[in-house]
Protein backbone atom coordinates (compact mmCIF):
# COMPACT_ATOMS: atom_id res chain seq x y z
CA UNK A 1 0.00 0.00 0.00
CA UNK A 2 1.00 3.30 -0.76
CA UNK A 3 1.43 5.37 2.30
CA UNK A 4 0.28 9.45 0.45
CA UNK A 5 0.79 12.46 1.51
CA UNK A 6 -1.46 14.18 4.47
CA UNK A 7 -3.11 16.00 1.73
CA UNK A 8 -3.54 13.59 -0.39
CA UNK A 9 -5.17 11.72 1.95
CA UNK A 10 -7.68 14.74 2.66
CA UNK A 11 -8.46 13.95 -1.16
CA UNK A 12 -9.34 10.98 -1.06
CA UNK A 13 -11.12 11.43 2.13
CA UNK A 14 -13.52 14.15 0.76
CA UNK A 15 -12.23 16.97 2.79
CA UNK A 16 -10.87 18.87 -0.36
CA UNK A 17 -10.79 18.54 -4.33
CA UNK A 18 -7.67 17.66 -6.65
CA UNK A 19 -7.66 21.49 -7.12
CA UNK A 20 -7.19 22.31 -3.77
CA UNK A 21 -4.01 20.22 -3.69
CA UNK A 22 -0.64 22.26 -4.08
CA UNK A 23 0.64 21.93 -7.80
CA UNK A 24 3.78 19.29 -6.56
CA UNK A 25 1.10 17.16 -5.13
CA UNK A 26 -1.72 17.27 -8.08
CA UNK A 27 0.07 14.06 -9.98
CA UNK A 28 0.15 12.22 -6.55
CA UNK A 29 -3.54 13.51 -6.31
CA UNK A 30 -4.60 12.10 -10.01
CA UNK A 31 -2.84 8.59 -9.39
CA UNK A 32 -4.71 7.70 -5.92
CA UNK A 33 -7.95 8.96 -7.65
CA UNK A 34 -7.36 6.68 -10.33
CA UNK A 35 -6.47 3.79 -7.83
CA UNK A 36 -10.07 4.58 -5.99
CA UNK A 37 -11.70 4.38 -8.77
CA UNK A 38 -10.65 1.01 -9.76
CA UNK A 39 -12.14 -0.12 -6.90
CA UNK A 40 -15.38 -2.11 -7.01
CA UNK A 41 -17.75 0.19 -4.93
CA UNK A 42 -20.66 -2.02 -5.03
CA UNK A 43 -22.08 -2.85 -2.12
CA UNK A 44 -21.99 -6.43 -0.97
CA UNK A 45 -25.77 -7.81 0.03
CA UNK A 46 -26.10 -10.72 2.06
CA UNK A 47 -29.12 -12.92 1.57
CA UNK A 48 -31.19 -12.10 4.23
CA UNK A 49 -31.61 -15.53 5.98
CA UNK A 50 -27.55 -15.51 6.29
CA UNK A 51 -28.29 -14.53 9.91
CA UNK A 52 -30.71 -16.97 10.78
CA UNK A 53 -28.85 -19.57 8.93
CA UNK A 54 -25.42 -19.06 10.89
CA UNK A 55 -27.37 -18.68 14.60
CA UNK A 56 -28.93 -21.88 13.88
CA UNK A 57 -25.66 -23.66 12.99
CA UNK A 58 -24.17 -22.23 16.47
CA UNK A 59 -26.78 -23.86 18.46
CA UNK A 60 -26.34 -27.48 16.76
CA UNK A 61 -22.99 -27.22 17.67
CA UNK A 62 -23.81 -26.17 20.81
CA UNK A 63 -26.30 -28.87 21.27
CA UNK A 64 -24.70 -31.72 19.83
CA UNK A 65 -23.31 -34.85 22.27
CA UNK A 66 -19.76 -35.27 22.85
CA UNK A 67 -18.25 -32.59 24.63
CA UNK A 68 -14.96 -34.00 24.07
CA UNK A 69 -14.86 -34.13 20.60
CA UNK A 70 -16.05 -30.14 20.21
CA UNK A 71 -12.79 -29.44 22.84
CA UNK A 72 -10.78 -31.45 20.36
CA UNK A 73 -7.95 -31.79 22.86
CA UNK A 74 -5.12 -33.70 21.88
CA UNK A 75 -3.12 -36.06 24.24
CA UNK A 76 0.14 -34.17 24.17
CA UNK A 77 -2.00 -31.34 25.35
CA UNK A 78 -2.59 -33.64 28.72
CA UNK A 79 0.84 -34.29 29.47
CA UNK A 80 1.42 -31.54 31.67
CA UNK A 81 -1.86 -32.21 33.63
CA UNK A 82 -0.94 -35.77 33.97
CA UNK A 83 2.23 -35.01 34.94
CA UNK A 84 1.15 -32.70 37.61
CA UNK A 85 -0.87 -35.05 38.73
CA UNK A 86 1.66 -37.54 39.04
CA UNK A 87 3.78 -34.79 41.42
CA UNK A 88 0.97 -34.41 43.12
CA UNK A 89 0.00 -37.75 44.06
CA UNK A 90 3.72 -38.68 44.54
CA UNK A 91 4.15 -36.12 47.14
CA UNK A 92 0.51 -37.05 49.11
CA UNK A 93 1.86 -40.24 49.23
CA UNK A 94 5.61 -39.61 50.48
CA UNK A 95 5.61 -39.77 54.04
CA UNK A 96 6.70 -36.61 56.12
CA UNK A 97 10.07 -37.14 56.55
CA UNK A 98 11.38 -37.46 59.94
CA UNK A 99 14.13 -35.70 61.37
CA UNK A 100 17.33 -37.35 62.28
CA UNK A 101 18.37 -36.72 66.07
CA UNK A 102 21.77 -34.61 65.98
CA UNK A 103 23.50 -37.36 68.19
CA UNK A 104 23.11 -40.25 69.25
CA UNK A 105 24.48 -41.98 72.03
CA UNK A 106 26.73 -45.00 71.26
CA UNK A 107 27.88 -48.34 73.67
CA UNK A 108 31.00 -49.92 72.10
CA UNK A 109 31.98 -53.63 73.03
CA UNK A 110 34.80 -55.86 72.44
CA UNK A 111 35.81 -59.29 73.96
CA UNK A 112 39.33 -59.29 74.70
CA UNK A 113 39.94 -61.42 77.86
CA UNK A 114 43.98 -61.49 77.02
CA UNK A 115 44.02 -57.50 76.49
CA UNK A 116 45.83 -55.03 78.89
CA UNK A 117 44.06 -52.16 77.19
CA UNK A 118 41.78 -51.26 74.71
CA UNK A 119 40.89 -48.00 73.07
CA UNK A 120 38.74 -46.86 70.32
CA UNK A 121 40.26 -44.49 67.12
CA UNK A 122 37.99 -43.40 64.48
CA UNK A 123 36.81 -40.58 62.43
CA UNK A 124 35.09 -38.95 65.48
CA UNK A 125 38.29 -38.47 67.25
CA UNK A 126 40.76 -38.09 64.46
CA UNK A 127 42.28 -41.52 64.88
CA UNK A 128 43.86 -40.86 68.29
CA UNK A 129 44.14 -44.06 70.28
CA UNK A 130 44.74 -42.42 73.45
CA UNK A 131 41.86 -40.48 73.08
CA UNK A 132 38.73 -42.97 73.87
CA UNK A 133 40.39 -45.51 76.03
CA UNK A 134 37.30 -48.69 76.85
CA UNK A 135 36.68 -49.83 80.17
CA UNK A 136 36.60 -53.43 81.74
CA UNK A 137 33.17 -54.37 82.68
CA UNK A 138 32.18 -56.89 85.30
CA UNK A 139 32.24 -59.80 82.77
CA UNK A 140 36.12 -61.19 81.86
CA UNK A 141 37.35 -60.00 79.02
CA UNK A 142 34.71 -57.74 78.41
CA UNK A 143 35.49 -53.69 77.06
CA UNK A 144 33.36 -50.95 76.97
CA UNK A 145 33.14 -47.18 76.23
CA UNK A 146 29.93 -45.06 75.29
CA UNK A 147 30.46 -42.04 73.33
CA UNK A 148 27.88 -39.63 71.76
CA UNK A 149 27.97 -38.85 68.29
CA UNK A 150 27.00 -36.75 65.57
CA UNK A 151 24.55 -38.46 63.45
CA UNK A 152 26.52 -39.45 60.16
CA UNK A 153 28.56 -42.35 59.07
CA UNK A 154 31.69 -42.61 61.32
CA UNK A 155 34.88 -45.12 60.27
CA UNK A 156 36.35 -46.66 63.95
CA UNK A 157 38.35 -49.28 65.20
CA UNK A 158 39.57 -50.71 68.40
CA UNK A 159 43.20 -50.62 69.48
CA UNK A 160 44.34 -53.36 71.66
CA UNK A 161 47.37 -52.88 73.66
CA UNK A 162 48.32 -49.73 71.63
CA UNK A 163 49.90 -51.77 68.72
CA UNK A 164 46.88 -53.92 67.54
CA UNK A 165 44.33 -52.47 65.42
CA UNK A 166 40.69 -54.81 65.33
CA UNK A 167 37.93 -54.07 63.64
CA UNK A 168 34.62 -54.55 65.75
CA UNK A 169 33.28 -58.09 64.71
CA UNK A 170 29.77 -56.97 64.91
CA UNK A 171 29.73 -54.50 62.33
CA UNK A 172 30.55 -54.11 58.78
CA UNK A 173 33.78 -53.65 57.57
CA UNK A 174 35.60 -51.49 54.88
CA UNK A 175 39.04 -51.14 53.36
CA UNK A 176 41.20 -48.65 54.85
CA UNK A 177 43.56 -47.91 52.33
CA UNK A 178 46.16 -48.88 54.38
CA UNK A 179 46.11 -52.86 54.28
CA UNK A 180 43.21 -52.70 57.37
CA UNK A 181 39.21 -53.14 57.76
CA UNK A 182 37.95 -50.35 59.64
CA UNK A 183 34.36 -50.80 60.67
CA UNK A 184 31.75 -48.74 60.16
CA UNK A 185 29.04 -47.03 61.96
CA UNK A 186 25.97 -44.85 60.21
CA UNK A 187 23.91 -43.11 62.70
Amino acid sequence: MTDFHPQVRQLLDGDINLADLPPELRAEGEEALRLLAAVDREPVTLPGTLGARVLAELRRRAEAPGFWRRLRLRPWTLVPAFAAGAALALLLSTPAPTRAPAAVTVRFVLFAPEAQQVALAGTFNQWDPAATPLVRTGAPGVWTATLTLPAGQHQYAFVVDGARWVADPAAPAVDDGFGRRNSVLSL
